[in-house]
């Protein structure tokens, strides 16, 4: 038997697609069988199996389940729950890997597979490979077992361990997302006040897309804290690996606010360590590392990239602008916004400050929106070495770590390929409105010169 996947739905970080179109039961019954292969052929005997709270990521998973079992591949399910705690099965079970079944933060038609392997994630050239294995029918022959087991209390036991936080009064938003359980749990344990809403999870997102980078659906959390008058707030998206914030007034901390914060006690106790961000991070947060004593490294965007350099360097700490926060301290190294939740509060207590003071604290800059233009996917790659060949014939100071990123007397822009989408996505960040102007100018120019009109843009 061999199964050709819709090319589409494999992904740079995972497998996803529009289920009944793209992605279909058979597709979830392959990648059982070829995953479960290529896990034998590693030695790889027990996997844990995970899934979001989606309407059809029960129906993927038994699937998914009687592929890995016909491989000869054993499988502890864990159930329903948010990524992250699928991630902490990886290291709290006797398994060689696992598998979340989850469609992230994207609509409700979608879903798909998070891989983990051997202690690695399962992205890029491996899921290419898992494509040709399928199409190939390159599948081992066995018979698996199925063991349910309930991590839950044992997760959220190990997210307060060592917990040193003051009592606060927090606002949170599971987004109806699969966070929604373990958050309920957890405020159970947590000193202080809290006031949860859309914690019951519901694969239909009734109240509002679980993004919590997208500002629109902080509405909810930004009216409970006012209501309230909490101190800040804290959301999660669907699958609970990314986070978003807001303080006592309302304002959105952003990925590399959050990031700032949270690496002041990590450099309290590790000086000198290495905290990475994404190329979309502002300027003001590799300052600061600085300040704090660190070495700030900028990384190429994508979760499964940052956790790659986060291995070779060694560093704590590591974080995305779309709000996947990395700890190794204390921790394992994955993103898990639950934890990152937790690390929050103790680093608001240890600074002795409220939310709002240390946002106040933070240099004031403008920041555009992630500007996007559709391009061909042809081009995608070729546009940003256009771009990069012609900034560097000028003289420009152009850092190439991922895409182009320009720093001028300004600020900075950003142009680089989606890694998941037939777009290119652009950024700046000046010290005044008249400064983004001057820096967009810039990007509208690079564009036109490589035939990219900007009306195509969304912001």
């Amino acid at each position: 038997m061999a199964h050709r996947f819709n090319p589409t739905i494999l992904r740079e970080y995972d497998i996803r697609g529009i289920v009944g179109d793209t992605l279909t039961e058979a597709d979830a019954y392959a990648l059982g069988r070829t995953y479960g292969s290529k896990a034998h052929g590693e030695g790889a005997r027990t996997i844990a199996v995970g899934r979001d709270g989606r309407l059809h990521s029960g129906m993927l998973e038994a699937e998914l389940i009687r592929g890995l079992t016909e491989s000869g591949v054993n499988v502890m399910l864990v159930g329903m729950g948010p990524s992250p705690m699928l991630y902490f099965a990886t290291y709290y079970l006797d398994v060689d890997g696992g598998i979340q079944v989850t469609g992230s933060h994207n609509p409700a038609d979608y879903n798909g597979f998070k891989l983990l392997l051997k202690g690695r994630s399962v992205f890029g050239d491996e899921i290419q490979e898992i494509g040709e294995r399928s199409a190939a029918g390159h599948w081992i022959d066995g018979s698996g077992t199925v063991e349910e087991v309930d991590i839950r209390e044992a997760y959220v036991n190990r997210l307060l361990e060592g917990f040193l936080g003051s009592e606060f009064r927090i606002g949170w938003d599971a987004g109806n997302g699969a966070a929604g359980p373990i958050l309920d749990m957890l405020v159970e344990s947590l000193p202080g006040q809290h006031h949860v809403i859309f914690s019951q999870v519901d694969g239909a997102f009734p109240n509002h897309h679980p993004d919590p980078t997208v500002e629109k659906n902080l509405a909810d959390l930004k009216a409970l804290v006012e209501r309230e008058q909490l101190d800040f707030g804290i959301a999660f998206d669907g699958d609970g690996d990314r986070i978003g914030a807001v303080d006592g007034q309302g304002r959105v901390i952003w990925g590399d606010q959050l990031l700032a914060i949270l690496a002041e006690p990590v450099l309290k106790e590790q000086p000198g360590a290495t905290i990475i961000a994404d190329v979309k991070a502002s300027q003001v947060l590799f300052d600061r590392v600085e300040e704090l004593g660190g070495t700030p490294l900028m990384w190429k965007t994508g979760h499964s990239l940052i956790k790659s350099k986060m291995k070779e360097t060694g560093a704590p700490l590591a974080g995305e602008m779309s709000g996947h926060i990395f700890f190794k301290h204390r921790w394992y190294g994955f993103d898990d916004a639950l934890y990152a939740a937790v690390r929050l509060i103790e680093a608001v207590s240890a600074s002795g400050k409220t939310l709002i003071e240390i946002m106040d604290a933070m240099p004031k800059t403008i920041a555009t929106p992630e500007m996007r233009f559709q391009v061909d996917e042809s081009r995608k790659f070729a546009i940003v070495d256009e771009v990069r060949e012609r900034l560097s014939a000028e003289g420009a100071t152009v850092d190439a770590t991922d895409g182009v990123r320009v720093s001028t007397s300004d600020g900075w822009w950003l142009l680089r390929a989606s890694n998941t989408q037939e777009v290119l996505v652009a950024r700046a960040e000046a010290q005044d409105q008249a400064g983004v102007g001057r820096l967009i100018a810039q990007i509208d120019d690079q564009l036109t010169k490589s035939g990219v009109q900007r009306l195509e843009s969304d912001h």
